[in-house]
């Protein structure tokens, strides 16, 4: 909520990175090469920005290749859904498996059945001593291959259990990542508005509070201004973690967009999401930065929050709007502070633009 120049002078100056590191290693100015590298720059993908150093360690350079292969592993748009669609097959493979399986033990039980009815036939017609053993050992031998095929099926059966609860928690961990901001991990933009549509759909049909809070980290620009995005990053995941520290239940925290988080906290009165808006307003202003590389003490960061609750009518944008002016409004007083929508200074008109 530092405003649009601010998001501005930030993306630029990623955009000024990935220019950079192209030029610096004379590779085509594609859009391929610039999306690896303007996530470079950002500092999003730690895991892209690992193998990137690692490789240019290695190599002193990134082949074409090498960039192919971290834009598909990474970047590209398809990669989850690929990743899905492997475990979907894997899945499916491990069912048909099961099934013939199965089958091959209804043949089991089936050509069981009818050597039973078979010995019992035998058994009517025998006359000796020695038809009846051999009809009895028969019968211990059909038993037990019957008992081995029953074996294995079981065998199988656990095995393929375990397979399919790997592939599950896969499939999991393939949701978890494209529902998750990489930076901060907390959810994305994308989870929060499907969250709070569903949270305010409930909250109606149950008749019961809502509340949404919006808060933005002040004077974000100055940090990367005068640090540099990486120093920026840690603001972010500082202000993301004290954010999660306060929230539990059916709460749910998110990036809501560059230096920007979105709270929804069903079944929540506006007085009760006031005192959770605080708590996580000390917590941050509690914890001093630290410049990891040299090691300097950067001073303490501080949030506004602003705080709407669910009205009759309301629509997911016009609650996000309410709240958002109330964030506002906490920069205009003077910044680290909580602003409600009952708040008299909420709706004083805005003096000037704050960031």
């Amino acid at each position: 909520m530092s405003g649009q120049a601010d998001e501005h002078e930030r993306t630029m100056a990623f955009c000024e990175i990935a220019l950079g590191q192209i030029r610096a290693l004379r590779q085509p100015a594609t859009p391929r090469n610039y999306e690896i590298w303007y996530a470079y720059a950002t500092g999003y993908h730690p895991a892209l920005n690992q193998k990137i150093n690692e490789t240019l360690g290695a190599n002193g350079t990134l082949s074409d290749a090498d960039l192919d292969e971290i834009y598909s592993a990474y970047l590209s748009p398809t990669r989850l859904t690929d990743r899905i669609d492997k475990v979907g097959s894997q899945v499916m493979g491990e069912i048909e498996q099961v099934m013939a399986m199965i089958d091959a033990a209804a043949g089991s039980a089936s050509n069981y059945t009818e050597s039973l009815a078979d010995m019992t036939e035998k058994l009517g017609d025998s006359k000796d001593r020695e038809g009846l053993r051999a009809i009895v050992e028969s019968l211990v031998q059909t038993a037990k291959e019957m008992e081995e095929s029953n074996q294995k099926l079981e065998e199988r059966l656990n095995a393929s259990k375990q397979e399919i609860n790997e592939l599950q928690e896969n499939l999991e961990v393939v949701r978890t990542e494209s529902l998750t901001d990489p930076l901060t991990q907390l959810a994305n933009r994308k989870f929060f508005d499907t969250t709070l549509a569903e949270a305010m759909a409930d909250a109606r049909e149950k008749n019961e509070p809502l509340s949404l809070m919006m808060t933005d980290i002040d004077h974000f620009k100055n940090f990367n201004d005068s640090f540099g995005h990486l120093t920026g990053d840690q603001v972010l995941r500082l202000v993301a973690m004290s954010v999660k520290q306060n929230v539990k239940g059916q709460d749910t925290a998110a990036r809501y967009g560059g230096e920007e988080f979105a709270i929804v906290l069903p079944n929540t009165v506006l007085r009760s999401a006031i005192t959770v808006a605080d708590h996580i307003r000390r917590a941050v202003m509690t914890k001093e930065l630290m410049k990891r590389s040299t090691g300097e003490h950067l001073g303490r960061v501080t949030i506004s929050i602003g705080v709407a609750t669910l009205h009759d009518g309301d629509s997911v944008q016009a609650l996000i709007e309410r709240a958002d002016t109330c964030l506002y409004a906490a920069k205009r007083h003077g910044r680290n502070r909580v602003m409600c929508e009952t708040d008299p200074e909420v709706s004083a008109p805005p003096a000037t633009q704050v960031a």
